[in-house]
């Protein structure tokens, strides 16, 4: 079965950040962009965070939108996406709420190492199904499993290591990007990517497919996998 296409989505702050140090949630976007983001995930199949994420955030993962459910239904589809989630660790916990309210599109799935597995035991054996992933090539496992599930879209949402690892790894097709009029300088704050070695490195330019003004944010949209170099005199 094919891979999933994969649509990286993520809201940053002037200064590269996504989230700050405060421990109460910081909200980036606005609720114009909010409501993109819910359309967006409407058209997918398969809703994609990392564990730190689910820590960090503890989200629920579903569509807010009555009537994007209603439409998904319509077209043959659950209302909610599948969720989810990867730990190389097995540091998560069960009572997260991304592992509750999913009875219409199944047990969320959890990808971890053999080693995460081995520690998480049967935890979250009641509300999530776990894949130890053995393959050096864990992302294009992961890939390959969820398309031998069924996904056609899958959109990813973070957080710093999943963005990293799917850029650096050419895996991304999409990448929707939210400019938040806000400044947060912390050192110790997340950002969008950590360094990394990116395909075609710094001269690599991605393609531009549109920008979109939703208020005071800025979405622009841009195509990873395409090969796209700086021209001599740019």
């Amino acid at each position: 079965m094919p891979r999933p296409l994969v649509v990286l989505s993520v809201a940053v702050s002037l200064d590269g950040y996504i989230d700050d140090t405060i421990p109460a949630r910081l909200y980036l976007s606005n609720d114009k962009d909010f409501d993109g983001v819910d359309a967006l995930r409407a058209d997918c199949d398969a809703i994609l965070i990392g564990a730190e994420t689910v820590r960090r955030d503890n989200p629920r993962l579903w569509l807010r939108s009555e009537e994007r459910r209603a439409a998904r239904v319509a077209a043959g589809k659950p209302p909610n996406l599948v969720k989810v989630t990867v730990t190389r660790s097995g540091d998560i916990d069960p009572d997260a709420r991304m592992f509750h309210h999913h009875i219409e599109a199944g047990k969320p799935l959890v990808y971890t190492t053999v080693e995460g597995a081995e520690k998480m035991g049967d935890r979250l054996e009641a509300v999530a199904e776990v894949t130890a992933i053995t393959d050096q090539d864990f992302w294009g496992a992961l890939l390959d499993d969820l398309g031998r599930r069924g996904i056609e879209r899958l959109i990813v949402e973070g957080g710093t290591h999943i963005h990293t690892a799917f850029l650096s790894a050419g895996l991304a097709d999409e990448l929707r990007y939210a400019v938040a009029p806000l400044l947060i300088g912390q050192a110790d704050a997340p950002r969008f990517v950590q360094p990394a070695q990116f395909p075609g490195g710094s001269r690599r330019r991605l393609e531009f497919l549109d920008a979109t003004v939703l208020d005071d944010v800025v979405v622009l949209r841009y195509r990873p996998k395409r090969t796209s170099t700086i021209s001599p005199g740019q």
